[in-house]
């Protein structure tokens, strides 16, 4: 069994609870204001961590009081924190939040997140089995020499490029598996895709992209459900029909727990249809960090159909 290492953001997120979201030039009351733990990196972490497979963090945080808390909540999660820097040259990354009508807009301040760099992530222990994952809250070339470092140690790569942003080829060649929403797969290929986009749709879009025989892309569709395009294969996971409450952390919760499993050496469709469930049950629940699952609380949602 491998181990899960994350190299990525970590921010308190700042949420503000509203009837509905304003429009531009427009102040709307709000209900409530929270803080969460977060940023895309720190939420994988958690994901991978709270199912009870072994997980690193690589990040940087500020030397303030959002630091501090963070670094106390991720070490309680049973986080390997050994990776983790406190810097006074910029505050700890915050994301600004608006969640209303179970939808989110967010404005992320990367902050102490943007000096993490390719010095960070090369002094990480790697070896096959283990699964490194990134995102987009990062420098790109943090990720790139991330993910070298993985691809000489035999690790396999897991890249969830998102916030959406173009990256060039010599990055997606380091990826065994890209993880991404149908809105940043319409980015990277310049293709108009939405929630009417059919499967074949999808798929082709994803072909565009796809970079050697092996590499696995893997569409996240929200309430649709999951599209892979794994070598030539095609895998469909049928979306899960819950109540949402708070959208925030749901597609890290699904990278996360996508690379758990197969740092568990799960195939790649249990791995999904895992993940899957695990998504279902994050978005029941307020805020990114906290609301991710139990490996107990996803078996129960699976073994109940």
């Amino acid at each position: 069994m491998g181990g899960v290492f994350v190299g990525g953001s970590i921010n308190m997120d700042v949420v503000a609870r509203a009837d509905r979201h304003p429009k531009i030039g427009e102040t709307v009351a709000g209900k409530q204001v929270l803080y969460f733990p977060g940023g895309k990196g720190a939420n994988q972490a958690v994901a991978a961590a709270r199912l009870g497979v072994g997980t690193t963090l690589v990040g940087r945080v500020g030397k303030d009081a959002f630091g501090a808390e963070l670094a106390a909540f991720l070490a309680n999660q049973g986080i390997d924190l050994g990776y983790l820097q406190q810097t006074s040259e910029a505050h700890t990354g915050t994301a600004i939040i608006t969640v209303a009508e179970a939808d989110n807009t967010i404005v992320v301040i990367p902050g102490a997140n943007a000096l993490l760099g390719p010095e960070d992530v090369g002094v990480v222990p790697l070896v096959k089995g283990d699964v490194a994952v990134s995102q987009f809250e990062i420098p790109l070339p943090t990720i790139s020499a991330f993910f070298r470092r993985a691809c000489i140690a035999k690790a396999t790569t897991l890249l969830n490029p998102a916030p959406a942003q173009t990256f060039d080829r010599g990055l997606l060649e380091l990826v065994d598996i890209l993880v991404l929403n149908e809105t940043e797969l319409g980015l990277l290929t310049a293709t108009a895709l939405c929630d009417a986009t059919e499967v074949a749709g999808i798929v082709e879009a994803a072909r565009r992209i796809q970079v050697g025989a092996e590499q696995i892309i893997c569409v996240t569709l929200g309430r649709r459900g999951i599209v892979a395009l794994a070598g030539r294969e095609v895998l469909i996971v049928q979306g899960r029909i819950v109540k949402a409450i708070d959208t925030t952390g749901a597609g890290d919760c699904f990278v996360g727990s996508l690379a758990a499993q197969l740092a568990d050496a799960v195939s790649l469709r249990d791995a999904l249809v895992f993940a899957n469930a695990a998504a279902s049950i994050s978005v029941q629940r307020m805020g990114a960090g906290p609301s991710m699952p139990t490996a107990e609380e996803v078996a129960a949602v699976l073994a109940a159909g």
